[in-house]
Formats: structure tokens, C-alpha cells, sequence
């Protein structure tokens, strides 16, 4: 792509997303995330109706009566985007690709965050991670992520989400909101995540939330005959006999058991997530995400 096209391309992008995310998400964003950003104040004597969890038992203790602790909300926020730009990210059998799907969701929530005045950084990874931008603020810092997305080359193919959680954690100290925008295919030969305990502890230290993209042609194969695939991670190529109606079901069984060891394992640690698919209306998906996730 050259440099005009490029051009274009962002433009076109920065116009779409930057319209819906005054006219749509800059409400939605701010009630689903800045409520979470809170900073302790000061502690006061418990009142009816005061949230038990914010009992400071210390002072409870020293004192012989009831103290709650009162928070504040966090004016600005640090919004990070872990993006997958692994070889599969060119997969797209309908209107976009996967890559093109989450630039745009990342445009939106990028300009959601700077509306909102938060600060936006980006980690861009296979199976390693490609490239860190560090948070900041401004329309020229956003349009130089969404360039990026838009023509980034990654130098391997393959996925490690673990790579990208675990250099988040080590990357930023302080609290930040993340968005994780992958199609989850990182698992082990059993096909279980191989992200778990990495998951686990970025959960623990970050505000994180699982943006899954997907194409309805990973999840089942139609009757095309003999057809030849190739990997686009490994680059292993094989043929394929898609008119066998049992290799097609075994293929939809091992899709749907991937994505329940994968809705399973975010729920076990309160992931808030929403999966959206290359032909799905993108705004409707995060309009819900972030509705659902407000009423937490």
C-alpha cells in the first residue's frame, strides 16, 4: 500500500469511528469504565446502606466503631490495546477481514478513551510482542496507532497471548484499562488456552476486558469438496475433503469445545468479554459489551 492510499485508508477509518464514538460510545465508555477507576479518599464512620467491602477494619479496629472507606473517580485513565496481528488476522470470508474488524474497533475505542481525555497506548503481538506504543494523548498519537494496525508486517506469523499479558503487567505499574482484540486460538493440543496463568495475574493488576474476533468460517466448514488449506501461522498445507459431512462435524465439535474452554476460563476470573464475527454489525456488539458490563 502506498503512502496515499494509506492515507486514505486512515482517513476513512478516522472519519467512521471518530463520528460513531461521539455520536454512540463516548457515553457508553465512560459509564462502563470510569466508574471503575477509583482512588481512595479519606475514611468515614459507616452509615446505613454503605457497601461492607469498603470497611477499613484497621481503623474500625483502632477506633471501636465502623469505618468505611470512601473512593473517588479517576479523571483520566491509561487505555491500553493489545492487538493480535498474528498470520491469521488476514482471514476474512465475508465484508472485512479480521484485521480490518478490529482496527476499526480499536479506532473506536481509542477515540472513545480520548474523548473521555484518557491517555491511549498499544501492544501489537504474535508470538512475541511486535511493538509497544506507549500511552499518550492526542489526535496525531491515535491516527499513528490506527496507521499502524492498518499497515503493520509483524516478523512471525504464530500467536502467544501469554506474551502480550505478561508485557503488559511488566509494561505498566499503575492500574490501566486493557482491551485484549484476538481471535483466542492459542491453545495447547488438547485444545485448552495456553493463557491461563497469565490471565490470571494481569487480571489481578489490570481493568481487563476480551474483544474476540472471529469469521463464521472458523466455526464450520460448507461443502466446497476437495479443497486445499494452508495455515496461515504455521504455513502447513493440506487438502481437505469438505464434502465428508463427518469431518465437517468433527471440525464444528473441536470449534465449539475451544470457545467453551475459552468462555469458561474468562468467566472464572470475571473477564468481561464480547465475541463479534467479521459479518456482525461491530456497534450493536460493543453497545451491548458496554451496557453489560455498566450494569456490573
Amino acid at each position: 500500500m502506498d503512502s496515499n492510499e494509506l492515507l486514505k485508508k486512515v482517513r476513512k477509518i478516522e472519519i467512521r469511528t471518530k463520528s460513531l464514538s461521539h455520536q454512540m460510545f463516548a457515553g457508553e465508555y465512560h459509564s462502563a469504565f470510569k466508574g471503575r477507576g477509583m482512588t481512595f479518599s479519606e475514611v468515614r464512620e459507616y452509615q446505613y446502606g454503605d457497601d461492607v467491602r469498603n470497611m477499613d477494619w484497621n481503623v474500625t479496629a483502632r477506633l471501636r466503631a465502623p469505618y468505611v472507606k470512601v473512593f473517588e473517580e479517576e479523571r483520566e485513565l491509561t487505555v491500553m490495546l493489545l492487538v493480535d496481528v498474528s498470520g491469521s488476522r488476514a482471514f476474512g470470508t465475508t465484508v472485512r477481514s479480521k484485521q480490518d474488524l478490529a482496527t476499526e474497533i480499536a479506532a473506536v475505542l481509542s477515540f472513545s478513551a480520548s474523548i473521555n481525555n484518557d491517555k491511549v497506548g498499544a501492544i501489537l503481538f504474535s508470538d512475541k510482542v511486535e511493538k509497544f506504543i506507549p500511552p499518550k494523548k492526542g489526535r496525531s498519537h491515535l491516527l499513528h496507532i490506527i496507521r499502524e494496525l492498518v499497515e503493520f508486517t509483524p516478523e512471525d506469523q504464530g500467536t502467544d497471548i501469554s506474551e502480550a499479558l505478561h508485557y503488559l503487567t511488566n509494561a505498566l505499574k499503575k492500574r490501566c484499562t486493557a482491551f485484549l482484540l484476538s481471535d483466542m486460538m492459542d491453545t495447547d493440543d488438547n485444545g485448552r488456552p495456553r493463557w491461563e496463568d497469565a490471565l490470571k495475574i494481569a487480571a489481578n493488576r489490570h481493568d481487563l476486558s476480551v474483544i474476540n474476533i472471529y469469521d463464521k468460517r472458523e466455526k464450520e466448514i460448507p461443502n466446497l469438496g476437495l479443497v486445499l488449506v494452508r495455515d496461515a501461522e504455521t504455513g502447513a498445507v493440506e487438502w481437505v475433503d469438505t464434502s465428508s459431512r463427518a469431518m465437517r462435524k468433527a471440525y464444528e465439535k473441536r470449534s465449539r469445545q475451544a470457545d467453551e474452554e475459552c468462555r469458561q476460563l474468562l468467566n472464572r476470573y470475571r473477564i468481561d468479554n464480547v465475541s463479534i464475527a467479521t459479518d456482525q454489525d461491530y456497534v450493536q456488539g460493543l453497545i451491548g459489551f458496554f451496557k453489560n458490563r455498566g450494569l456490573k
